[in-house]
């Protein structure tokens, strides 16, 4: 049974890591694309810009997201640490450097300076790969980024519907962000129009992935 416990954990982290990897990769490329990111990351790159980062730190988008996600998490614990799990660390530890990692690959094929259409696809596809990832590590169930626990916690706290407090969460995120000097554009509307209903539809898909990989255990 102790085995059996630790197998499906191990399989539950490879499914988060998987759909950790490919949510990743389309956050990096709508920041990429550079019309307006999802709300979270509007903020870590306002506060990545505005920031007087000492010279000797070499900060990137990255890193700040890892700072700022251990901020979270360092909040959550105070609050009610039984939202934190296996999978919430992980999120918070490799979001960032698999974000740093694409950028690498992602430069120069896809930046500021390529054609609006280009770019306007990339975001597009961006919100699409992110949906599915997304889904992905929802239905591990080994744990959610500290950004979508914020949403649960005080939905949770205030006994308030879930969808609203996310939206008034997104609002303050992405507010604060553009304030600091990160890009709320287009990106940023197509984002928050785009990622939901097309993350209901990965859902089920992503449900089958989980449960046969699950099930091989049996």
């Amino acid at each position: 049974m102790k085995n059996k416990t630790i197998r499906e954990w191990a399989v539950r982290i490879l499914l988060l890591l998987v759909g950790l990897t490919i949510a990743h990769l389309g956050v990096t490329l709508f920041l990429q694309a550079d019309l307006g990111s999802d709300p979270f990351n509007v903020l870590i790159q306002g506060l990545f810009r505005r920031i007087p980062w000492p010279a000797g730190l070499e900060m990137t988008h990255g890193r700040v997201h890892i700072g700022v996600s251990l901020l979270i998490i360092l909040i959550l614990l105070l609050v009610d640490r039984s939202y934190i799990r296996i999978g919430t660390v992980l999120c918070m530890a490799l979001g960032g450097p698999i974000i740093d990692m694409f950028t690498l690959l992602l430069q120069k094929v896809i930046h500021r300076e390529s054609p609006l259409p280009w770019r306007l696809f990339c975001l597009v596809l961006g919100c699409v790969i992110l949906a599915f990832g997304m889904t992905m590590v929802i239905k591990s169930e080994a744990g959610t980024g500290p950004n979508d626990l914020v949403g649960v916690v005080i939905s949770d706290k205030l006994h308030r519907k879930f969808g609203i407090v996310r939206i008034l969460t997104d609002v303050c995120f992405a507010g604060a962000g553009f304030l600091l000097g990160g890009t709320l554009g287009v990106g940023t509307v197509i984002c928050a129009a785009l990622v939901g209903p097309v993350a209901q539809i990965f859902l089920p898909f992503s449900q089958r992935i989980c449960e046969r990989a699950l099930g091989k255990l049996s």
